[in-house]
């Protein structure tokens, strides 16, 4: 069958783009967006590893840097030297603004999770939005009772994804791409510090100034505060 004739049958049932599809099922991705601040707010940790001091490959040789490769935090490499291990980033991204908050924290436990949570709900607070509902995956600590409880105590609703199918939080999923485009992997650090030291940055830059796409090229902060049926 020739192409052209392969692509007027899939446009014709609007399937002509992979993007549009679930590439393990074949269906079609169906997407969503809440109709207001504060009715969903998508939750994920995005592992990554520490830089040792001085910088990794990216800044110095790759023998000098090779001890990137261990991130297994309480272990020791081959040559008896600590391995690095791994800082958890932590994220909470609005549904209906895209409004991103995020923090550099040591594991993902339930009490650090709670912990962040309760901080990520007084940033939305603050700028108005109350959250009515919380989507993350099935990890251990969203599995927890200090979860549930925390969420219970402001009246949030939890709602889990389904096991394997992380597009069903693919909002928070996308932006810990641009996170590590745009921010982890940005440039060469040469500490953990200095890499932490430039998040804050990005974060306002994201949230006031950088144009997105679903949003019509408009930051996520044009979308908060505005009247019922107004939204840019």
């Amino acid at each position: 069958m020739p192409a052209s004739t392969v692509h007027r049958v899939l446009t014709r049932h609007g399937i002509n783009r992979l993007r549009w599809m679930d590439r393990p099922t074949g269906q079609v991705v169906r997407r969503y967006e809440r109709e207001r601040p504060g009715e969903l707010v998508h939750v994920d940790i995005k592992k990554l590893g520490n830089i040792p001091d001085g910088g990794g490959h990216r800044v110095m040789d790759r023998r000098s840097g090779e001890s990137n490769r261990y991130a297994t935090t309480g272990l020791r490499t081959p040559s008896g030297t600590p391995r690095i291990g791994y800082c958890h980033i932590h994220t909470a991204v609005e549904d209906h603004t895209r409004l991103a908050y995020s923090e550099i924290l040591p594991d993902e436990r339930q009490e650090t999770a709670a912990g962040f949570w309760q901080r990520a709900e007084r940033f939305f607070a603050g700028l108005g939005i109350t959250v009515e509902r919380v989507l993350t995956d099935n990890g251990s600590c969203y599995r927890s009772r200090l979860w549930r409880d925390t969420l219970r105590a402001s009246g949030i609703a939890h709602k889990r994804t389904r096991p394997y199918r992380p597009q069903t939080n693919g909002k928070v999923e996308r932006f810990n791409r641009t996170l590590l485009d745009e921010w982890a992997y940005q440039r060469p650090y040469t500490s953990n510090q200095e890499r932490a030291e430039a998040l804050p940055d990005f974060l306002h830059t994201y949230n006031y100034h950088r144009c997105h796409t679903a949003l019509g090229g408009q930051p996520p902060i044009t979308r908060v505060n505005n009247p019922a049926g107004q939204y840019i």
